[in-house]
């Protein structure tokens, strides 16, 4: 991975020595708190519920274990023993104290990490595919042009105050992980048909108020120039861009109001002033930061021991199924650590844990940790031979459970508990619906469903493109819940469809069970919730969910997994939506 230089150093320890300056200033008033707070999200810090919460920029979801450790360090310290891992594969802690902050800045220097650009609008952290470098289907790694995009845009003085905050994702496989087609710039590493390297480039994605899928703008840029002409991009946005409304702030809006042809053509015309110029990427710079990206001391080792592996134990057999992902290098797996354990909040993580990832890391994985945007840990470099050591050694720490991509392996934002956004809570929704799904056979039964809980319309857990998605709303003071079905990320990405009016914190786990109702009983053998739901269309659903209730309005105890199993009439209980 990316090693600072004497550069970086001295940047990194600057910036957190002017920070210590402000917060002192702020400490004893000379500083108002309106003229602090853009020095704070500057550096991360935003004032939430109960406190500071400081968000700390992971780099393409890339970690070392001293960085790993830091963290575990950072949770004993300054905050109550856990982090959040968020969908822009950063981490957050929600309990700090501003006196703390500069100390904690400190710290993560000393360990090549800083909390710039994850908050302001500017260019945020920019996410990556996680299984970069080993995935079989990549064409191109795609984490030295992560890195180059990184270095170029952190501090870019013109891009410093955008109209709104603006984010890139970039992933160099056939099958898309990083879920470019919902950034406000997605790029895909491909090759032309002679095989020249490049990128194709997305732009006007995005969730939030108003979600869009992005749009081709260029299907072949090549790699030289892929700076310069995002630099066109976000130029043209910087000048037209809505300065005056913050909800029609993002360049997706941009991108819709002028359309696609008109917007190319102004990219077009800034991009023949800067093409070739001082921001073209030379050959001696990509080998330069390539060469932080070399492969591990991979051994020659049999494809055999994956298969040989799974042996009578049916948990094991459950995680190799959900939790062992295909490499490139013979005898060799990517693992996911499953954050998901029904009782915690979805990507939370404690000291503890951060500790025994790092330790797994170097036992297994070369001393590399890989965060992903579903808020799970990845150990990209495991022996086959290794697995069942490492799932009995991940089982102990609580970092095993063998739902990867099932219903209870749920994105979820901090919501109401933490967030001054928030309309609603997510976290007691989450264990609540994990808690009445608890069943590992039957999640593996109905397969992989993506379900994403934002707390409000700002999008942080994804809503939109969940195959199931749930939004907090305000009902005159109240909390309820909208949710939608047909969401989709990756290759056929897709904006999820609204069933109706909303539901109350105890109605949705039986929302969600008669979801799966109307799937079971309509699914063809080995389809997907999500193929089901574009075969049928969204009445079917719609049409069970809302109909004849009772006037019970109590949390759902539980799900019958037999009687769904066995295609239960479409006349079990239901607790009804207040209107």
């Amino acid at each position: 991975m990316y090693r600072y230089d004497q550069y970086d150093h001295k940047l990194i320890e600057e910036r957190a020595a002017q920070f210590r300056d402000q917060i002192s200033r702020r400490l004893s008033g000379e500083l108002p708190e309106d003229e602090f707070r853009i020095l704070r999200l500057q550096n991360g810090l935003y004032m939430q519920i109960h406190a500071y919460m400081l968000r700390i920029a992971v780099p393409y979801g890339l970690l070392n274990t001293a960085q790993v450790r830091m963290f575990a360090h950072i949770a004993r310290k300054y905050d109550r023993d856990y982090g959040h891992f968020t969908t822009r594969q950063n981490i957050q802690f929600n309990w700090i104290k501003l006196q703390d902050a500069a100390d904690i800045l400190d710290d993560l220097a000393s360990v090549e990490m800083h909390a710039i650009q994850t908050s302001g609008n500017c260019i945020r952290n920019i996410t990556c595919d996680e299984f970069a470098g080993v995935a079989k289907d990549e064409l191109v790694d795609p984490r030295p042009y992560a890195e180059i995009l990184r270095q170029w845009s952190t501090f870019h003085p013109e891009f410093a105050f955008l109209p709104r905050k603006f984010k890139f994702s970039i992933t160099g496989a056939t099958d898309d992980r990083a879920a470019i087609a919902v950034h406000d710039i997605g790029l895909a590493v491909v090759k032309n048909s002679a095989g020249e390297v490049g990128f194709r480039v997305l732009v006007g994605g995005g969730l939030g108020r108003t979600p869009v899928i992005g749009t081709e703008i260029c299907a072949f840029v090549p790699w030289q120039d892929v700076i310069t002409y995002v630099e066109s991009i976000l130029r043209v946005y910087n000048q037209y861009g809505r300065r005056d409304n913050i909800y029609k702030a993002r360049i997706k809006i941009l991108v819709k109001a002028l359309g696609i042809e008109e917007f190319r053509r102004e990219v077009e015309a800034d991009w023949q002033h800067t093409r070739g110029g001082a921001c073209t990427i030379t050959v001696e710079e990509l080998n330069r930061v390539t060469a932080f990206f070399q492969p591990p001391a991979y051994e020659k080792r049999p494809d055999t021991e994956l298969a040989a592996a799974q042996h009578d134990n049916r948990a094991f057999a459950n995680w190799m199924q959900r939790n062992v992902k295909p490499h490139k290098i013979p005898g060799y797996a990517a693992v996911v650590l499953s954050l998901k354990k029904t009782g915690v909040a979805p990507g939370d993580t404690t000291a503890a844990q951060l500790d025994a990832i790092a330790e797994l890391a170097e036992r297994f994985s070369f001393g590399e940790v890989r965060v992903t945007h579903m808020q799970n840990v990845v150990l990209a470099d495991v022996k086959q031979s290794e697995l069942t050591v490492l799932w009995l050694a991940a089982k102990e720490r609580g970092l095993a459970t063998p739902n990867v991509g099932l219903l209870t392996d749920m994105i979820c934002c901090p919501g109401g508990d933490f967030c001054t956004l928030a309309n609603a809570r997510s976290i007691p929704l989450a264990k609540a619906i994990a808690e009445c799904f608890d069943d590992i056979d039957f999640l593996h039964d109905i397969g992989e469903i993506d379900l994403n809980i934002s707390g409000c319309v700002n999008a942080c857990a994804h809503h939109h493109i969940g195959h199931i998605g749930i939004l907090g709303v305000d009902k005159d003071g109240e909390e309820w819940y909208q949710i939608s079905i047909g969401g989709a990320q990756g290759n056929e990405a897709s904006i999820g469809k609204v069933i109706g009016r909303s539901f109350t914190f105890g109605q949705v786990p039986e929302v969600l069970a008669r979801l799966l109702q109307v799937y079971i009983e309509h699914r063809f053998d080995d389809e997907r919730f999500i193929d089901t739901v574009h075969r049928l269309g969204y009445a079917p659903f719609k049409t069970y969910v809302y109909a004849t209730p009772v006037e019970d309005d109590k949390m759902l105890a539980g799900v019958d997994y037999e009687l769904l199993k066995a295609g239960a009439p479409y006349d079990m209980p239901y607790y009804s939506p207040r209107f």
